[in-house]
């Protein structure tokens, strides 16, 4: 009976002194956006411009997790994580994967030691693997194919979000395109109206309020106007 009591009074005891807070898992996009958006576009596929600080993530992504050289494959993931630890608080030349052209163009990172910590480093490398890969990559750049090649006005609709309220030929919060076309068919002046200015209880088949989108430009109301009105 002693015995029992003296091993429940260690277990007890132990369970008091251990830490059970739970581990914190850091947010790496969120850690990516705060600590790298400053000098490297985040896009996928990237936005190139004349003026950018450092090469897009998703190069910078893509060219470690291609350049580290691990002696067991399972291990590059690891591997190129350890690597960005490393580098982004002791940049160097010598460790740069970087072509000379890029260091030329870019100049050598300025070390982040106390800038980001460790763990924190970790985490962002961890997404940067996870979401800028050649997959992704291929995914991203197949999607703005489709988008570049829809019709102006579309790209306005889907930049607003109309189509969270309109299909072309269903109704959903409001009316389908469809029904706005046969509406508005004589006046595009007057579908522009209604966009910039909203309207309310036009709709016997919809109760739901359209909001203003003021916002619009003159040339972009134009050109969603006469899209709608185009629509068959």
């Amino acid at each position: 009976m002693l015995l029992k009591y003296i091993l429940l009074f260690t277990t007890l005891f132990f369970t008091a002194c251990t830490d059970n807070k739970p581990t914190i898992e850091l947010d790496g996009k969120k850690l990516l956006e705060q600590k790298c958006a400053s000098c490297h576009d985040l896009n996928m596929p990237p936005v190139l411009s004349l003026d950018e600080l450092a090469p897009p993530m998703m190069s910078v992504s893509i060219h470690i997790y291609d350049f580290v050289k691990p002696k067991d494959e399972a291990q590059r993931a690891y591997e190129a994580v350890e690597f960005v630890v490393d580098y982004v608080k002791e940049p160097s030349s010598e460790k740069s994967f970087c072509d000379k052209d890029s260091l030329e163009k870019y100049g050598l990172m300025p070390s982040q030691k106390d800038g980001v910590t460790d763990e924190e480093t970790k985490a962002i490398a961890k997404y940067m693997f996870n979401n800028y890969t050649q997959k992704r990559l291929a995914e991203a750049m197949e999607a703005k194919m489709k988008y570049d090649a829809l019709p102006d006005g579309e790209k306005i609709a889907l930049k607003n979000s109309c189509l969270g309220c309109h299909r072309v030929n269903k109704d959903l919060v409001g009316p389908s395109f469809i029904k706005i076309q046969k509406k508005f068919a004589s006046s595009q002046d007057t579908l522009k109206e209604s966009i910039k200015n909203g309207s309310k209880g036009e709709w016997e088949s919809s109760r739901a309020v359209m909001p203003a989108f003021g916002q619009l430009t003159n040339e972009e109301l134009d050109t969603l106007a006469k899209w709608i009105l185009t629509l068959r």
